[in-house]
């Protein structure tokens, strides 16, 4: 062997362990959050089958409950009723669009984070410079996040066959989970090469997102517009109808939509320059300076693009819970054994308009106290990232910088419940459900001790584990609630499901605020925000 032939191989060589490293790297950034996805996913689907079990007992249940899913809105709300004398079935009438949002969402957001993300903040720049080229880095990156999401379609078929439904319609519905999660990571990777800086990278992703759940429901709701449904990767995946016929022509579409946007994200990676986008950021805009004469004026600005898109999402979700007050009271005042085992589950007061957004009301605290974590999560982002170093070497201390940016997500809190109280009022005043506008807001604002809660233990985890602030803010909110329905469904003991903060909320407005157990939960969430601003105070930054 030549000289020239050993160099070739030992190069060859080198370049196949860059490429593996690449990989790694991939899996090191997002295997926690995978991890978490993957959990929640066979989770969801293990409860919603043993719901089903302790819920519809009877024929006479299931026809009732297939009377209700007929409803329009109930159709446009949770997608077309299938098979609902089945348990997989109704499994996935239930959790499939909760769980195909959940996955797209993350998948785009991973996407968008690991690559694009990452190339802004330079630390590609040596990684590009050596013998990968950014075609095979970005593939590596979206192959990683396509096996996450495979996985969690194989945890949504196991927990669905463990909990006893059967098979093949579990397989039906895992694949159209796993390929709206598929699509979508390969939609944020392609956006990332499209788009020149992360955040209009990741808002062209979620537009898309956005436009396909609503074609999915239009397409729901409105049976001539059906055809919709197949315009959207949702829709495909819901034409699959498991447990009604299992259907393989819709899934095989939308995996070769997905092979075709790889291919397309991956290309694109190879045609543009390091850096850049093949849409660069627009140059020779005038500045914009509002808003940025102090720490507290600049939290309010980076604050409100993400809170009206919030407010869209939450504002569209609770209209449409007010707009189902009539119905849903007029079914279960029919149907009494339904109203009896929500009352068993903790619901009680459900044939009342009252009771009724009282409960739903309580859930808003799961996707507001996700919102303040995720603000807590960007100013740890943008520690990491050394967005913070300039600002924190003027005398501006990080203490007042995280109480300006805390406080604009407990404001930006405020206005989501407002939102949401506002939606839910008028959608029940189209339909003359006789809700009245304060009744809707002291139900609204009753989550916002939860969302407390979520603050304070979000800035502990700033000050001692910076990586796992999004996780750790989620915890009161999204825990709390998994924690209260496993205990309900299992039968786990009352000292369990009384861990839980939504354990302690009052059913407002059917009852009265329980001020006692709000002033609680308050005063909990302060004490570990002020503990864990000391310890933000006293670390070192991360580089």
């Amino acid at each position: 062997m030549t000289a020239t032939e050993t160099a070739l191989g030992k190069g060859s060589r080198t370049a196949s362990s860059a490429r593996w490293a690449v990989t790694g790297l991939a899996l090191r950034q997002t295997h926690r959050g995978a991890a978490v996805v993957i959990a929640l996913t066979a989770l969801i689907s293990v409860v919603a089958v043993g719901a089903y079990r302790s819920t519809v007992a009877s024929p006479s249940d299931a026809a009732g409950l297939a009377a209700l899913a007929e409803n329009p809105a109930i159709r446009t709300l949770f997608g077309e009723p299938v098979a609902l004398d089945d348990a997989g079935g109704f499994a996935v009438w239930r959790t499939g669009t909760v769980l195909s949002v959940l996955l797209a969402v993350w998948g785009l957001l991973a996407a968008t984070r690991i690559t694009r993300g990452e190339e802004d903040a330079g630390r590609w720049d040596v990684l590009l410079a050596g013998r990968v080229p950014v075609r095979s880095v970005v593939g590596r990156h979206l192959v990683t996040l396509v096996a996450w999401v495979l996985l969690a379609g194989v945890a949504a078929f196991a927990g669905l066959v463990a909990a006893g439904a059967a098979a093949g319609g579990a397989a039906a519905h895992a694949t159209g989970l796993a390929l709206c999660g598929v699509f979508f990571a390969a939609l944020g990777t392609l956006t990332s090469q499209v788009f020149a800086a992360r955040a209009a990278a990741s808002g062209a992703a979620v537009a898309v997102l956005g436009v396909g759940m609503l074609l999915k429901m239009v397409g729901d709701g409105i049976a001539d517009l059906e055809w919709l449904r197949w315009l959207s990767p949702f829709g495909m995946a819901a034409l699959a109808r498991p447990y009604d016929g299992d259907h393989v022509g819709p899934l095989a579409v939308l995996g070769a939509v997905c092979a075709v946007l790889a291919v397309v994200a991956t290309a694109a990676a190879g045609r543009r320059d390091i850096r850049g986008g093949h849409l660069p950021s627009p140059s020779g805009r005038a500045p914009r300076r509002v808003l940025l004469g102090s720490a507290q004026a600049f939290a309010v600005r980076r604050l409100l693009r993400p809170l009206a898109a919030w407010s869209v999402g939450i504002g569209v979700y609770f209209l449409l819970i007010g707009v189902l007050a009539v119905s849903m009271t007029a079914f279960l005042t029919r149907n009494p054994r339904f109203a009896e085992l929500a009352a068993q589950a903790g619901f009680g007061g459900l044939a009342t308009v009252e009771g009724y957004v009282a409960a739903l009301f309580a859930l808003l605290a799961v996707p507001v106290g996700a919102f303040v974590a995720v603000r807590l999560a960007g100013l740890a982002q943008d520690e990491s990232s050394r967005r913070l170093t300039l600002l924190l070497a003027q005398p501006v201390t990080r203490v007042r910088l995280l109480a300006a940016e805390a406080t604009a997500a407990i404001g930006g809190a405020v206005v989501l419940t407002t939102v949401a109280g506002l939606a839910t009022w008028a959608g029940a005043r189209v339909v003359g459900a006789g809700l009245g506008l304060p009744a809707a807001l002291s139900g609204a604002w009753n989550v916002l001790p939860v969302v407390v809660l979520c603050l304070g233990t979000g800035v502990l985890a700033l000050a001692w584990a910076p990586r796992a602030v999004a996780l750790a803010g989620c915890v009161p909110a999204v825990g709390g609630f998994l924690l209260e329905v496993f205990a309900d469904t299992w039968g786990w003991p009352t000292w369990i499901g009384q861990v839980s903060p939504f354990a302690h909320l009052a059913a407002v407005p059917d009852a009265p605020v329980g001020w006692l157990a709000a002033m609680v939960m308050t005063s909990f969430g302060i004490l570990a925000a002020l503990v864990g601003a000391v310890g933000y105070r006293r670390r070192d930054l991360r580089v």
